[in-house]
C-alpha cells in the first residue's frame, strides 16, 4: 500500500530543474523589464478542494510577485462561459492560463488558439485533450481503483455499496466512477444500491445520502464509496447513535474531518462529538491540493525558457493512507509535512478542509498557503 507521504516526482521535476529567477532569457517579458500575465481560469467552485487549492495557485503567484501579474476568472459550470473567459485573456495579453476544465473537451479550440498566439496553457486535476495543452493531475483511474479494491476486500467482496458521485462532465468523476464500477461489477455479491451525485460537496453529500437512508436505512448499507463525503457520512452515522466498532467502512478523499476520524480513539482531545477520531476503517485518497501551484510554477519555467517543451500529461502520485497510516500533524510546518504527517488537529481547521497540500516540489507553498493563500517565506 502506498503512504501519504509523496514520493518523488520523477516526471515533473525532471522537467522541472527549477530555480525559477536564475535565468534570463532575451526577448521574453522579463528580459523587456515587464511581468508576466498569468491567469487562474476556474469553472465549478462550490466546494473546499476547490477553495483550497486557489489559495495554493495565489500563494504561489504571490511567491513570484517580481514576475507575474495575477488574475483569475470563474466561470462555474457553463463551458460556453469558461470558453468566453478564455478567449478574453488571450485577447487581454495572457501569457499563460492555469485552468481547472469544466470539461476534458468542450475548451479544444479556444486552448488551440491560446496556444498559436503563443500562450501557455496549464490544466489541473480535470484535463483538457487539446494536445498543445498540459496536464497536471494524479491517474484518475487509479484513484477509483484501488479506492474500491480495498472496500470490496474489506467487505470480503459482498454487501451493498453506496457510491456518492463528483462534478457531473469533468474527467475527474468520468474516470473515477468507471474505474470504481468496473472493481464492483468483477464480484456477483457486491451490490451497488445507490449511485447518487455529490458534487464533491460536503453539503451536497449529506443531503443525497439521507435520502440513500431515507430508502434503504443504515442496516441494509455495509460500506460506502464516496469522492467526497466519508467525513460526512460517518458523521450521519454518530448522530445516528451507531457505535464506533459498526460504522460501515467508506472509500473516500482527503477530507481532514475523514482523516481525524481514522485516527484512533485517543489521538486527538477535546473534539466535537463528530468531528473526532473514532477510528474508522477506511482509505483516503487525494486529488493532490498542490496540483494548480504546481501547474503554475511549471508555466512560469516555460515562460522563461527553462523547459522548451512540456508533456502533455504531467502524473502527479496518488497520496494514499489507510487508517493505520495517518499521522497528526503538530504545527503544521513545512518539515513536519515532508516528514510524513498528513492530517491536522481538528482545532486547527474545518473537517471539509484537505490535508493533502504536501509536495517535495512546491516548497514555496505549505500549510499557510492552503488555509490564507499565504506563500511560505523566503530563504
Amino acid at each position: 500500500m502506498r503512504t501519504f507521504k509523496t514520493r518523488s516526482l520523477s516526471i515533473a521535476f525532471a522537467l522541472l530543474a527549477l530555480a525559477v529567477g536564475t535565468v534570463a532569457v532575451a526577448g521574453n517579458a522579463q528580459a523587456a523589464g515587464k511581468k508576466y500575465n498569468v491567469y487562474l481560469s476556474m469553472s465549478y467552485i462550490g466546494n473546499d478542494w476547490q477553495s483550497e487549492a486557489k489559495n495554493m495557485v495565489t500563494a504561489m503567484s504571490k511567491y513570484y510577485s517580481d514576475k507575474v501579474n495575477f488574475h483569475v476568472q470563474v466561470a462555474g459550470t457553463n463551458a460556453q462561459k469558461q470558453i468566453q473567459q478564455i478567449n478574453g485573456m488571450v485577447q487581454a495579453g495572457a501569457d499563460a492560463i492555469i485552468v481547472y476544465p469544466i470539461s476534458p473537451n468542450a475548451l479544444n479550440a479556444v486552448v488551440r488558439n491560446a496556444c498559436r498566439r503563443g500562450v501557455v496553457v496549464m490544466a489541473y486535476d480535470s484535463e483538457i485533450t487539446e494536445p498543445c495543452a498540459h496536464n497536471v493531475t494524479i491517474d484518475q483511474h487509479e484513484a477509483g481503483t484501488k479506492t474500491a479494491q480495498w472496500l470490496a476486500d474489506t467487505l470480503d467482496h459482498k454487501g451493498n455499496i453506496v457510491m456518492v458521485t463528483g462534478v457531473p462532465g469533468t474527467s475527474v468523476d468520468k474516470a473515477r466512477t468507471e474505474a470504481a464500477m468496473k472493481v464492483f461489477k468483477k464480484y456477483p455479491n457486491l451490490h451497488v444500491i445507490a449511485k447518487p451525485n455529490g458534487m464533491w460537496s460536503q453539503a451536497v453529500a449529506r443531503k443525497v445520502l439521507s435520502q440513500v437512508v431515507a430508502t434503504h436505512g443504515w442496516d441494509n448499507i455495509d460500506g460506502l464509496w464516496m469522492q467526497v463525503g466519508c467525513y460526512t457520512a460517518t458523521s450521519m452515522q454518530l448522530e445516528a447513535g451507531i457505535p464506533n466498532d459498526k460504522l460501515r467502512p467508506c472509500a473516500g478523499e482527503a477530507s481532514n474531518g475523514h482523516r481525524v476520524q481514522m485516527l484512533a480513539s485517543d489521538a486527538v482531545k477535546g473534539a466535537s462529538d463528530t468531528y473526532k477520531p473514532v477510528g474508522l476503517k477506511s482509505i483516503s485518497y487525494g486529488s493532490p491540493i498542490y496540483s494548480g501551484a504546481l501547474a503554475f510554477k511549471l508555466a512560469l519555467a516555460k515562460l522563461e525558457g527553462k523547459k522548451q517543451s512540456l508533456p502533455h500529461h504531467i502524473k502527479l502520485p496518488l497520496p494514499l493512507a489507510t487508517s493505520d497510516e495517518v499521522k497528526l500533524c503538530q504545527t503544521g510546518s513545512y518539515k513536519e509535512l515532508a516528514d510524513g504527517c498528513n492530517v491536522f488537529d481538528p482545532s486547527r481547521v474545518p473537517p471539509g478542509w484537505f490535508s493533502d497540500i504536501y509536495s517535495k516540489d512546491t516548497p514555496e507553498v505549505g500549510f499557510q498557503a492552503a488555509l490564507n493563500a499565504k506563500p511560505e517565506p523566503r530563504p
